[in-house]
Formats: structure tokens, sequence, C-alpha cells
């Protein structure tokens, strides 16, 4: 699809309303009336008068033609933001006319719709904030509801947050086999064997070099998170020797969680999560994704529903209290049933929190959708989130944190359902941006937050773990920006 800009430069919203609809399109913005060839196109125009602005919107899509437009004021007080926002709704409503669909989340694009709604109640009050997310953007209530109420449990946890505070990240980026809807970087236990041990040696270095820059800096620690990949890809020993490195080095004292994502139910055994236990760890994942042996196979995992249940109920006999289960809704070859099937399974074992992802088409993925979206596998992915939305609160849990991704199946959303007082901190504070967090390992970004205000800045670590075996000394540079930061922010 061509994107023609006539008259402005708002290539990067227009081209997100478009992927609402068309996950999976080629999408090229241009500055001028090409020709198409017959291909799908946009125009997006803008023409300002002497007085007031009009602005206008085609969509030109096989047999679909028709063009919308509006006038602006030119003494409006946000005139460029309200431009912007006129032409994505005008494409909007176009694209909604084109496939007779409309969008739960509106014209939401971005990643943190909690976060955009705490601050428009910041600017504008709750009920103005309210009003704008429904009218202006077009989320539904439903969707709002759900937004809001996230928001009022996100708010009790970010309030235990310091000025001080940080989180601290260990990636490791190891599976038993790559999920053909990942787009992770991470790498088979069969393709990466012989890196692991040195890996997780450097990755052990890292962390004390961490953790001396944090002590210096009298950093207060309220989070460890191991993710990947699969943590308990690691052996019970290599698991142990990384768990003492940080209970050596780091003041745990102050630790209100302690996560590792046992993920893979076939990377789990009584000697690792003893280890885990007897470490301090106060929070694991065992993620199923689906209790149906059929779409598991189809989608990459190599383990059985069966295996889940062991996985989950050997946990629970090794002593650990606080499990999460992830599931993804629109899975291939999975159906509405069968998902209601899945759920339904989980809320039996009572985990102490559910995370309901919905399955994103990343490009990196061996998965691809069709260019034209399959609004029938969209409405049963609509389906299968609307259900556990119900189902959850019914069974005890509140929503805490809520992401969304790009080319998600049915423009859905991610959500961390939980008990009460087992919310996942680490997710939150992550998901909000609300303090630095200090991530190790490879494809780790630490985040560097100043307090009171929204500035960030990033450190990258190498992708890939033979990228980063070999430039340790190179990350261990790179750390001494943490340095740096709070030195500049504090003067």
């Amino acid at each position: 699809m061509i994107i023609q800009l006539l008259g402005h430069d708002f290539h990067f919203e227009l081209q997100n309303i478009c992927r609402l609809f068309l996950p999976q399109e080629k999408l090229t913005a241009v500055y001028d009336e090409t020709e198409t060839d017959g291909e799908a196109v946009v125009t997006a125009r803008l023409e300002k008068g002497t007085a007031e602005t009009i602005l206008s919107c085609r969509l030109h899509l096989q047999d679909f033609d028709e063009q919308l437009t509006a006038t602006l004021s030119n003494a409006h007080r946000d005139y460029r933001d309200e431009c912007e926002l006129i032409l994505c709704e005008l494409l909007y409503r176009l694209l909604s006319r084109a496939f007779s669909v409309t969008q739960a989340w509106g014209l939401v694009t971005g990643v943190r719709p909690v976060k955009l709604l705490r601050r428009l109640m910041a600017e504008q009050g709750e009920d103005e904030a309210l009003r704008w997310m429904r009218e202006r953007l077009l989320v539904s209530e439903k969707k709002l509801t759900l937004c809001y109420d996230t928001l009022q449990v996100e708010n009790r946890l970010l309030d235990l947050s310091q000025p001080e505070s940080f989180s601290l990240y260990v990636s490791i980026p190891f599976c038993p086999t790559r999920c053909d809807y990942c787009s992770f970087v991470s790498q088979t236990v069969t393709r990466a064997a012989s890196l692991m041990p040195t890996y997780t040696e450097n990755l052990a270095k890292e962390l004390i070099y961490t953790a001396a820059i944090a002590k210096e800096l009298g950093l207060k620690l309220e989070t460890v998170y191991f993710g990947g990949g699969t943590p308990t890809t690691l052996s019970a020993e290599q698991l142990q020797f990384l768990a003492e490195t940080i209970a050596q080095h780091f003041d745990l004292s102050t630790v209100r969680e302690y996560t590792v994502e046992a993920g893979r139910p076939d990377t789990v055994t009584a000697e690792k999560l003893r280890v885990l236990k007897a470490a301090g760890v106060s929070r694991i994942s065992i993620n199923p994704q689906t209790l149906n042996d059929g779409v598991l196979q189809h989608i990459g995992r190599q383990h059985t529903v069966e295996q889940f249940y062991e996985a989950f109920d050997l946990a629970r006999r090794c002593g650990h209290t606080n499990i999460n289960t992830d599931l993804i809704a629109g899975l291939p070859n999975d159906t509405y049933d069968s998902f209601v099937s899945t759920m339904d399974g989980i809320l039996a074992l009572s985990p102490e929190s559910v995370t309901v992802h919905t399955l994103s088409m990343k490009r990196a993925a061996n998965f691809n959708l069709q260019k034209r979206a399959d609004y029938r596998t969209a409405n049963d992915a609509a389906r299968m989130v609307a259900y556990s939305t119900e189902s959850l609160p019914q069974a005890g849990y509140h929503p805490y944190y809520l992401y969304r991704q790009s080319r998600t199946v049915g423009n859905q959303e991610n959500v961390g359902w939980a008990k009460e007082g087992k919310d996942g901190l680490y997710n939150v504070y992550i998901m909000d941006e609300t303090h630095t967090i200090l991530a190790c390992g490879a494809g780790a970004v630490s985040k560097l937050k100043k307090p009171h205000s929204e500035y960030l800045e990033r450190i990258f670590n190498y992708k890939f773990p033979y990228e980063y075996n070999h430039g340790l000394q190179e990350m261990l540079r790179r750390k001494d920006t943490v340095r740096t930061f709070y030195e500049r922010i504090k003067t």
C-alpha cells in the first residue's frame, strides 16, 4: 500500500493506523501523488488556507474508493497535533468502512495505553481524560474500563518505588526449541549448548560489576527478574551459581519480588525448583500457552499438556506458592472453544497470576499472516480475549498491567491478571518505565530513569550469546554509563 502525504509529514501515525487493519501489509510513504499502478493507496492531504485548514483522506483499496474531509481553524491551540489526529481519524473511519469492522482500541496504537490514560488524567482530570479516550480516540467502553481498572491497581504498585529504586534483569537467551511465533533473540539449546558454560561465567562477571556500581551509587534493589529465552534451560548448578553470585554481591534485603521464568514445562525439574526456592525466588512462571496438544505441536513447542500439569504440580510440591501461567489467544489452529477449555483448565489449578497474551505476528517469527487481514481469525481472537476478561475477575483475579503490541491478531492486548497481593511488580515497573532497570546478559537493555521525570537513557548489550561471550569487556565498559548518568542527573 502507498500512503501519499500531501502538505504534511504525519507518516508514522498514519502507517500505524493502517497496520491496525493490515498488519502485514508493506507500507510505502511518498510525498507526492505518484503513479500507483493499481496498488492500494491512501491519499492524506492537508491544505492550509488563510483562516482554516482543509484535511482530507481518500482510500482506494480493491473495489473500495471513498474520501472523507474535515476542517480546522488555523488558530487552534494545538494545531499540529490536532491536524494529525483528524487525519488519523479520517483514515481509521475509511478503513473501518472498507473492512466492515471497528477496532476496540480505536485510534490507540501505542504500547502503553495505561500510561497514556495516566498522563491525560494528570493533564486534564479524570472525567475529561476518559471522555478524550472515548470520543477522540474512539476506545470502546469495555477496553476503557479495563484500562482504567488496571491503572487503579498500577498506581498502588508504583507508589512503592522510590527515587533510588532499581530493578535487576538477568537475560538467559536460550530455549529448548524456537516457537514459531517467537521473535525474541534466543538460541536453541541444541545449537548453543557449547556457548552456555562461558556465557554463564561472563554473565556472573557482568552481574558483579553491575552490583558494585549500584552499591557505589546507593541504589535500592526492588525486584529481580530472570527472563529470556527460558532461564530453566540452564542446569541446576548454573542456576545456583548465578543465584549465589547475585546474593553475594547485591543487597537483597530490600527486594520485594524475585522472579524466574521457568517458562517451558519440559525444562522444569525438582532439582531446579529446589535451587530456586533455596535462593529466595518468590515467583515463577510455568507457561503452557494452550492446553491443546495439537496446537502446541503446530506452534513448535515440544512439550505436552501433561508435562505442563506435571511441572505445575511439581512446583507446588517444591514449595512454590506464587506461580504465573502464560496463555496466548489467537494461536494458529486454536478455536474459541479450545481456548475456553484452556482457560477453564488453568483456573481449576488456581495459579496466583495468569497473563493472557494476544498472538503478535512479528516479521522475525516463522509464522506469517496473510497480507489482507483474516477477520474470521481476528474475531475469534477477540472472543477469546473477551472470555478471559469475563472469567478471570469472576475467579478472583484483577488486571495489574496491560500493554499492546503491533500486528496482534484482532488488535487486542496483553494483560497480567493476579490474585490480591500477587501482582508481578517487575512487569509493572518495566512497562510503566517507573525506575531504572539494570539489565545483564545478551540482548539485555538497561533503562536509566531520571526520577520525577520521563527522561530515559538506554544501554544496549550485544544481542547474541556468541557476541556477548567475545565482547564482555565492552559490556562492562558500557555499564560505566550508569555511574556517569547518576552523577550527571545529581548536578
